[in-house]
């Protein structure tokens, strides 16, 4: 009676064969993946050295700055600002820091992928409709299995970090972009060609503009899941706020760790806020 709860065909998968492939690939083309690995540290500490090099009252001062012109209100300025104060509070400034270069650099080259991809399936729905399933299992996969190829091909360390953040960010970019070219009204695309707009022109001067709103919501969503990334890259070696949570998990320290976490949470706040109020205030002001 047990047999029948039990599954009947079980495949042996030679798990340890895929495996062995993919080291050897990694080893056989070490120098390019070396290569890569130094254009992306040089690309984060490129933006750690801007970072440290700004005095924490004008990093303060912008981000007042920038929400009270994204919100129109003086006391979102206020509060975010005071939101970056506290995380300086604690002696997490750095940390802070590193975090933005690694969360900035992986959501540049994700967009530098995503959009022109959204764009180019946007044109044709067979490659839309199989791009979609990817797409699919990209946002559903677990987070950690996308630590693996990164570590293998790339070693430990913020490079590492940058191409994890890059696959799993990058879905809404190229998702979006496509839909928001899709949805543009078909009377204003044929208005387009009726003037005698050649395909570029189409596409920069009419569709792009029109599906701006849904375009930006996809860059606002790739910076969230980017952020998301962070406490887990911490784990292939990246540095900042996420190595200080997985220190105290470690440690079993509580207060450390929501400490560290309210630091993330905080920083992935004002970043949301101030691209959906500056997004917002571009639309109004061509409105």
């Amino acid at each position: 009676m047990d047999k029948i709860f039990e599954f009947p065909f079980i495949i042996n998968f030679d798990s340890e064969f895929v495996d062995g492939l993919v080291r050897g690939f990694a080893a056989n083309n070490s120098g390019f993946f070396d290569s890569v690995k130094s254009a992306l540290t040089a690309l984060v500490n490129s933006i750690n050295w801007v970072l440290g090099y700004i005095p924490w009252f004008v990093m303060i001062a912008i981000v007042f700055l920038a929400a009270w012109r994204a919100q129109k209100r003086l006391r979102s300025g206020i509060m975010y600002a005071g939101l970056m104060f506290i995380i300086g509070l604690f002696g997490l400034w750095e940390l802070m820091n590193l975090t933005l270069s690694i969360v900035l650099a992986g959501v540049f080259i994700a967009l530098l992928i995503g959009l022109p991809m959204g764009v180019l399936i946007s044109a044709f729905g067979r490659l839309n409709k199989t791009v979609r399933p990817i797409l699919d299992m990209m946002q559903t996969m677990p987070v950690f299995v996308y630590l693996i190829p990164a570590v293998i091909f790339f070693g430990m360390g913020s490079a590492s970090a940058v191409i994890a953040t890059v696959i799993y960010s990058m879905v809404p970019a190229i998702r979006l972009t496509s839909l928001g070219i899709r949805q543009v009204d078909a009377e204003v695309v044929e208005a387009g060609r009726s003037f005698g707009s050649t395909p570029a022109q189409l596409l920069f001067k009419v569709q792009i503009p029109q599906a701006l709103p849904t375009i930006m919501t996809g860059i606002n969503q790739t910076l969230m899941m980017a952020m998301s990334m962070v406490v887990t890259c911490s784990m292939i070696g990246a540095r900042g706020l996420g190595n200080e949570v997985l220190i105290a998990v470690n440690r079993i320290q509580i207060s450390r760790g929501f400490i560290a976490g309210g630091a993330v949470v905080i920083l992935a706040i004002v970043l949301d806020r101030l691209t959906q109020g500056w997004f917002d205030s571009e639309e109004s002001l061509k409105g």
